[in-house]
């Protein structure tokens, strides 16, 4: 009897070992298909961070060349607003020449820099208004003080040269001559 048990034992470790392989290579298996599907993932988020790479690229090209393009086509608009000015000057100037009335031609210069002003305005350049004004060294350029018995001291009392902001920036300060006081 002891023969037999072992002989029925024996058949019975050999299927544990033949069990127990089969479920290591059932985990093992397992192990690789899941190593398959993260590196197949793992392939999919590189392709995908790659081809947001290209287009974030492509849209940061894009959005250079359309600023440089709005940069040299601007000039157009406010060229184009000027000319009419520049055909009000030519003309002030031939009939200036023709009638040699001196009258003519300063009435003709002082309707150009209206519309100077105008076409200015429109596109967001402004003049700086400094006369009589308390001098700001942000907005005027102080040329030099001197005595004035009609403004308070640190006031703009004479403009030599205007100044002008386009929109909020200073595009040129206004050189002034700020008063000192009375003498």
């Amino acid at each position: 009897m002891v023969t037999q048990k072992s002989d029925s034992q024996a058949p019975n470790e050999e299927a544990q070992p033949a069990q127990n392989g089969g479920a290591a290579s059932d985990v093992q298996s397992a192990a690789q298909a899941e190593a398959d599907r993260l590196r197949a993932e793992l392939a999919a988020t590189k392709d995908q961070l790659l081809r947001a790479h290209a287009d974030f690229d492509n849209y940061r090209k894009r959005a250079s060349r359309e600023r440089e393009e709005e940069r040299q086509f601007y000039a157009l608009v406010v060229l184009g607003d000027l000319l009419p000015v520049w055909d009000n000057i030519a003309r002030a100037i031939e009939a200036a020449e023709k009638n040699g009335d001196a009258e003519s031609l300063r009435a003709g210069f002082k309707l150009v820099a209206q519309q100077l002003t105008t076409v200015q305005e429109k596109h967001g350049c402004k003049e700086i208004k400094a006369l009589g004004q308390p001098f700001d060294p942000q907005l005027h350029e102080a040329l030099l003080k001197q005595p004035s018995s009609e403004y308070p001291a640190n006031t703009v009392s004479q403009v030599v040269r205007a100044g002008f902001k386009l929109h909020d920036r200073v595009l040129r300060p206004a050189q002034v001559i700020v008063s000192t006081g009375p003498a």
